[in-house]
């Protein structure tokens, strides 16, 4: 899980390019999920930037919620993240937390 404000474009149906910010919501080695004010369409190819990185993916899902739409973001097999690559400035590592924990159990 993660927090971090990425810049995001792709083309529409007319074949005019669309950018929008968005909220990295989390990110994993093959997939990523983002929040948008407004949604993206399936299948797409999106591209997001984040910091000096930029991800290129295949949208899989766009869903509403409360406070805005939802995108799955499948990433492109060049675009896969790891932590030695880029680490977004709010990252909330859940095996990492899981794992301090149980050390100061003991």
């Amino acid at each position: 899980m993660c927090a971090d404000v990425v810049e995001a474009s792709w083309t529409d149906q007319e074949g005019h390019i669309q950018r929008a910010k968005a909220l990295l919501e989390n990110i994993s080695q093959s997939g990523a999920c983002l929040q948008f004010e407004e949604p993206v369409p399936l299948g797409v190819s999106v591209r997001f930037t984040c910091l000096k990185h930029e991800f290129v993916g295949e949208v899989r899902y766009c869903s509403y919620q409360e406070i805005g739409y939802f995108v799955g973001v499948q990433l492109a097999p060049k675009s896969h993240w790891s932590r030695r690559t880029f680490k977004p400035r709010h990252l909330l590592d859940l095996q990492e937390l899981a794992s301090t924990k149980g050390k100061r159990g003991r």
